[in-house]
C-alpha cells in the first residue's frame, strides 16, 4: 500500500480520495476548508498545508480548479515543492493549461522528483463511480508507477504522450462535450417550440444515430431542469478558454468553440457561473423566445 497525498476535496476530489482509501492506502489530506469528515472518518489524515502533504506521502495527488490554483498549491509559501524529497510522485489531476503543465513538470523534475499530468472525463458521477476517463502525460516509468492508483478511480485510463499532452486530450474533450451539450440543447429547444414533447423526443433519439452519453444525462437534465452541478459553467468556461487561447498560439480557429463559450458567458450573465453546464439550454430557450414548463427544481 503506498503513502497518498490528496489536495483538493470538492465535488470530485473527495470521492477520488475516498476510493483510494477504501483500498487501504494511507492517505494525507489538505483542503482550503475541512477535510470531509466522511475521508478522516474511514482514515484520512488531515495536513495543514501542501508542504506537510509532500512531506508524508510518496505520491502527491493534486484536484484543483484551475492553472493558477495548481502553480500556487505546488510552488507557493508551504507548498508541495516545500516538503518534496528526490524519488517522490507528483500527480496533477485538475484540468489546467499544457503549455503551464510542461513548465510545473520541469520544475518538480529540477527537485528529483517525477511528475504526471493526468486530467480526468466523467464528472462528479464518473467520479464517485470510480468510472472516470484519465488522460495521463509524463514519462513512462512514472505512469507505471501511478496506474494501479489511476486504476481505483477510473476505468479508461490512457497514457497520451509526455507532460502535457494529458492536457491537451483533456482540453480536446471539453471541446466535444461543449458543443454536444450545445447540440443537445438546440435540439431539444427546436423541439419543445415547434410543439413536440422534448422528453419523448429525447426517448426517441437515445435509439438512433444521435445517441450519445450527453443527451442521455444532460437531456435529461434539461427536460428536468436539474441544474445543480454537476460540472460547473464557470470550470467549462475556463477549459474552453484554454482551447481559445491554444488555438490562438496554434493560429487555428475554433468557431464553434467560440460560439459555444459565448452561451456560456449569456448564462453567466443570468447568474448562472454555478449552474451545471447543461443549463445552457438556458441561453438557448431564451434565444428562441420559449419558457419550458417548470419541471423539478430548476434553482441553481
Amino acid at each position: 500500500m503506498s503513502k497518498v497525498g490528496f489536495i483538493g476535496l470538492g465535488i470530485m476530489g473527495a470521492p477520488m480520495a475516498a476510493h483510494l482509501l477504501k483500498s487501504g492506502h494511507e492517505l494525507f489530506a489538505h483542503t482550503r476548508r475541512q477535510v470531509p469528515s466522511e475521508l478522516t472518518a474511514a482514515g484520512a489524515q488531515p495536513c495543514e498545508n501542501a508542504k506537510a502533504v509532500a512531506e508524508a506521502a510518496d505520491i502527491v495527488i493534486t484536484m484543483l480548479p484551475d492553472t493558477a490554483d495548481v502553480e500556487k498549491v505546488l510552488f507557493g509559501e508551504n507548498g508541495v515543492a516545500a516538503g518534496l524529497t528526490p524519488g517522490k510522485l507528483v500527480i496533477d489531476m485538475s484540468s489546467i493549461s499544457p503549455l503551464a503543465t510542461r513548465e510545473f513538470a520541469q520544475r518538480i523534475e529540477a527537485l528529483g522528483c517525477a511528475y504526471l499530468d493526468a486530467p480526468v472525463s466523467g464528472g462528479e458521477v464518473g467520479a464517485k463511480a470510480a468510472t472516470l476517463t484519465i488522460m495521463a502525460g509524463g514519462p513512462q516509468a512514472a505512469f507505471e508507477r501511478a496506474k494501479p492508483l489511476f486504476d481505483l478511480m477510473g476505468r479508461n485510463v490512457t497514457l497520451v504522450g509526455g507532460n502535457g499532452d494529458g492536457q491537451t486530450a483533456k482540453v480536446a474533450n471539453q471541446i466535444i462535450v461543449a458543443l454536444t451539450i450545445e447540440a443537445v440543447g438546440e435540439a431539444l429547444t427546436f423541439a419543445a417550440k415547434a410543439g413536440a414533447d422534448p422528453a419523448k423526443v429525447r426517448e426517441a433519439l437515445m435509439g438512433g444515430f444521435a445517441s450519445s452519453r450527453v443527451l442521455d444525462v444532460h437531456g435529461e437534465r434539461m427536460i428536468k431542469r436539474t441544474f445543480d452541478p454537476g460540472f460547473r459553467i464557470e470550470l467549462h468556461q475556463k477549459d474552453l478558454n484554454l482551447a481559445l487561447e491554444s488555438a490562438r498560439a496554434l493560429a487555428m480557429a475554433l468557431p464553434n468553440t467560440a460560439s459555444t463559450q459565448q452561451l456560456f458567458s449569456a448564462c453567466v450573465a443570468q447568474g448562472g457561473r454555478g449552474w451545471d453546464h447543461s443549463a445552457i439550454v438556458r441561453a438557448l430557450e431564451h434565444m428562441a423566445n420559449y419558457t419550458p414548463a417548470p419541471a423539478g427544481d430548476a434553482s441553481a
